[in-house]
């Protein structure tokens, strides 16, 4: 874990010099495009918008059988959604805004993994979809796999309407207030920390480290132990970043992403940063009853460090 110092060192221990923000034009990706925006805004970042074209989605694809009938078709897409991608970015920028376009064709989460890849993105934002039944698929396929392999942070969006967003001087600002961050104790948890500091610090915004004991029973769970644990908490925090940031603890009993979810709606977070683990079957498991779970049922973005 990296040292913080007091001052310009511990505020500007992490750089965010290009934001990549992948849309869809869906209200999830438009409440992703604002907090980029004023991420980008906030951190001087260069910021590059991409739209992925995912020719398996237009049935007429299957139709273009020569090589010529294919590329007019193509072309047609390609044209149409650069037009989109140009709307959508005219008429939810400020003005003077103008982001770098990308517009590309493939299977979105490789596409976008590799342009992130390319470009040295410090950060990813993409937008998620609400609570309906097929949206566990649509993070399973793109968001979970950017997440799960992504070399930079993945801020994941998943509320249209941000109630600590506003428009000032015509830009549209996201107060960072309030940070949740969780922890298992691993040292897979290092370097969320470190991202949480750096933004607590970045933001002025209260800290709040968490540990949820899983599996054990409210009645069972001694006051020693907890002590013990918010004191492993505290331990966490570099001597110079206690004496810079506002730091609380906690530790809770119960389910993971319910209790984290508890938390964020009590404390009223306006962001949960949480390390995401490899691609072993038992990651995906834990992501999948974890991560997406607050990514999907919590009241905040969840900002998500590849371990």
């Amino acid at each position: 874990m990296q040292v913080f110092t007091i001052g310009d060192a511990l505020k500007n221990s992490v750089l965010i010099k290009l934001i990549l923000c992948p849309v869809d034009f869906s209200e999830s990706s438009v409440a992703a495009y604002h907090h980029a925006l004023s991420l980008a805004d906030h951190y001087g970042s260069k910021l590059v918008v991409q739209h992925v074209v995912e020719l398996w989605r237009y049935p007429s694809s299957s139709f273009a059988a020569s090589a010529g009938a294919y590329d007019e078709f193509w072309q047609a897409i390609c044209e149409g959604s650069k037009e989109k991608l140009r709307e959508f970015v005219n008429h939810h920028s400020p003005d003077g805004i103008q982001p770098e376009l990308v517009l590309q064709e493939g299977i979105a989460a490789d596409v976008i993994l590799s342009l992130a890849q390319s470009q040295k993105a410090d950060l990813i934002v993409m937008g998620t979809h609400g609570h309906r039944g097929f949206d566990r698929l649509m993070v399973g396929s793109v968001t979970n796999r950017v997440m799960r392999r992504a070399p930079s942070p993945v801020l994941a969006v998943s509320k249209p309407h941000d109630p600590n967003g506003e428009a000032k001087e015509g830009r549209h600002v996201h107060h960072l207030n309030r940070i949740l961050f969780c922890t298992d104790f691993s040292q897979n948890s290092e370097r969320a920390l470190d991202y949480a500091l750096s933004v607590s610090a970045e933001y002025d915004a209260e800290l709040t480290l968490l540990h949820v004991l899983e599996g054990e029973e409210r009645a069972q769970v001694k006051e020693p132990a907890v002590s013990a644990l918010t004191k492993q908490l505290d331990e966490l925090v570099p001597p110079a970043a206690r004496a810079k940031l506002k730091i609380k603890t906690a530790v809770r009993v119960g389910k993971p992403y319910q209790q984290i979810i508890q938390l964020a709606l009590e404390s009223q977070s306006d962001l949960v940063a949480m390390g995401v683990h490899g691609r072993g079957a038992i990651d995906l498991a834990v992501f999948g009853s974890t991560t997406y779970r607050v990514i999907q049922l919590g009241p905040c973005p969840v900002l998500a460090v590849h371990i």
